[in-house]
């Protein structure tokens, strides 16, 4: 989900952390147990039926772990409180639609793009459809997100609204709160076919990003598992079909 941490929030963590070691993947193996935080709020890429944490990103960090030959223990929170329990060694690593940008990266360490996206404009009539045609208008953001950053540096806005979790930004859309809401392209895609009644129609691109799990900064030997596992699954078809599945299409960046 492309969206920009609190750098205030991530600092703290930071600070709070800096006395903790983070595990290595040595050490993760040996307890046979990897702990992964996602937020839980964001479908189609990871979010609840009912009581059962699912998703994109849900079934495909399952599967690398699978890879790993380890168990998952997984922990939902709010967006804005995952790269902080991650400085702090809550838990190994983070799958959350986090873009990838210099500010977090400065915090944490990426692994390779498990897929690419990017904030479209959305509209109740279609009428708003590119960044110039936001001017002298309110628009509806989650907070901390990249969308939020990214529809910041453009002139001549009435408002930015934000919200906790993204689908609160997309229901003031919905009552005529706001003029726009930017959001993924997945999840804008997610929203208007799974409610094709409801006034919403996407316009262009705001701007495009590249997606990625997080692990602790300078943890390396967890990035390399990482990454190992995603060539993996991308390699045996299983990505493929998970992204399909959730998607209709195979959303894995160009090489």
């Amino acid at each position: 989900m492309n969206r920009i941490k609190s750098l205030l929030i991530v600092i703290a963590g930071l600070v709070v952390g800096m006395t903790a070691q983070a595990r290595t993947f040595d050490e993760i193996k040996a307890s046979g147990k990897i702990i992964v935080a996602t937020e839980g709020a964001y479908p189609p890429f990871n979010y609840y039926q009912g009581s059962k944490l699912t998703g994109f990103e849900v079934e495909l960090a399952e599967a690398m772990v699978k890879k790993m030959g380890l168990a998952i223990e997984w922990k939902a929170l709010s967006f804005d409180a995952l790269l902080a329990g991650l400085s702090q060694d809550r838990w190994d690593m983070v799958v959350a639609s986090f873009g990838i940008t210099e500010e977090r990266a400065k915090a944490v360490t990426f692994t390779n793009p498990h897929y690419c996206s990017g904030g479209v404009i959305v509209s109740r009539d279609g009428s708003i459809k590119t960044p110039a045609m936001l001017a002298g208008k309110t628009v509806a953001v989650q907070t901390g997100s990249t969308y939020m950053a990214n529809v910041k540096k453009l002139p001549g806005l009435k408002d930015v609204k934000n919200f906790p979790q993204d689908s609160d930004a997309r229901a003031a859309l919905l009552n005529n709160r706001v003029d726009a809401w930017v959001s993924d392209r997945f999840v804008v895609k997610n929203a208007i076919d799974s409610n094709p009644n409801l006034p919403l129609k996407a316009g262009g691109y705001l701007f495009v990003e590249k997606m990625a799990i997080a692990v602790k900064k300078g943890n390396t030997s967890v990035a390399a598992a990482v990454d190992k596992a995603l060539a993996d699954v991308m390699a045996d078809g299983t990505y493929k079909t998970l992204s399909e599945k959730y998607l209709k299409e195979d959303i894995r960046c160009p090489q």
